[in-house]
This record gives structure tokens, sequence and C-alpha cells, in this order.
């Protein structure tokens, strides 16, 4: 291995360490508590170094957002994947996309929440949302009806899946009556 491959594969260890403190960090204290300074005392590396791959806040929090939208690709396509029939398969995936953001909320927050510089529905949208997206198009498309379009419709089930989540988590809906709710999401807007 030449000095220049180390390199490079030590300072992908060193992101992937930073992302990965900033993640659990946020996950434990919520993301005020990520600030640079503290990343860099829990990484045992100097600020500058910390610096030298992320300019700021708002860049980790774009990481973890991409990581994140992986992360709940493979979840959903995990959830779908065993479902038979169409109805199952989209229950399947409010489930899963309920339950990563429950269990998620700090990288959520990223996801959704907080300004980690990332373009969404654009050209220049990274890869990672938008297979986040295709993950729920690819189950939601095929019974979003006749004369509408798919995407169109994946963006407002998506929607209502975000504001479930939202309030739920904000504890401005009952939980005993969350499967109720995901039943009714299912029943009334996807054809089936």
């Amino acid at each position: 291995m030449s000095v220049q491959e180390r390199k490079e594969r030590e300072r992908a260890v060193r992101e992937r360490l930073i992302v990965t403190t900033a993640r659990e960090l946020a996950e434990q204290q919520g993301w005020d508590a990520v600030t640079t300074r503290r990343l860099a005392e829990r990484i045992e590396y100097s600020q500058p170094v910390l610096y030298s791959h992320f300019r700021g806040k708002r860049e980790i929090i774009g990481a973890v957002a991409l990581e994140g939208a992986a992360e709940m690709a493979v979840a959903l396509r995990a959830a779908t994947s065993p479902a038979g029939d169409p109805r199952a398969r989209v229950t399947a995936l409010a489930r899963a996309y309920l339950d990563f953001a429950e269990r998620n909320p700090a990288v959520y927050d990223a996801m959704f929440r907080l300004d980690g510089g990332l373009a969404f529905a654009r050209e220049d949208t990274p890869k990672p949302l938008k297979d986040g997206f295709a993950a729920l198009l690819e189950s939601l498309g095929e019974v979003a009806g006749d004369g509408v379009h798919p995407a169109l419709f994946t963006e407002v089930f998506w929607a209502a899946l975000h504001g479930l989540a939202t309030l739920t988590r904000a504890g401005r809906l009952p939980p005993e009556d969350a499967e109720r709710r995901v039943e009714l999401l299912v029943d009334r807007l996807a054809v089936l």
C-alpha cells in the first residue's frame, strides 16, 4: 500500500469517526450538544483536524442525513420485500418509516428538520436522498391510482408519514392510536 493510499484510508476512518460521534452525541443529548469543540474532544483530535473534513456543523449534519437516508432506504426495502400484495407492502412501508423516525430521532432531524446544506428534489440532490425517495416510490407508485403521477402521490403519502412521525414525537397525537392511523392512511390514500 502506498503512502497516499494509507493517508486516504486514515482520512476516511477519521471522517467516519466524526460522523459516528456526532450522531451518537445528537441521539444522546440533542443536536444543540453537537459542537465542533465537543466533537474534537470526543474523537481526540484537534478542531483544525475536524475542520479539515467538514467546514462546520452544517456539513456534519448533512453527512449524518445522507447516512440516515441510506439506512432508511434499506429499512424500507427490507420491510416491503416480503410483503405479498400492494396493501401489505404499503402498510409495511408506513410502519417501517414511522419506526425508523422513532428509533433515530436525531438522524431523522438531520434528514428532514435541520439544515445540512443538502439539495432536495433537484438535479443535484445527492444519491442517498434520491435512493430514499426511490424506496418510497417503489411501493407507493403502484397504488397511486389512475391518472395520478406516482412521484406526486409518493410525495403526498411521504408528507403524511412525516406529519405522523413529527406530531407523534412531539406528543401531539395519542400513542394508542398509532396503528389505526397507519390503517387509515393506507385505506384512504392508496388505491388498493
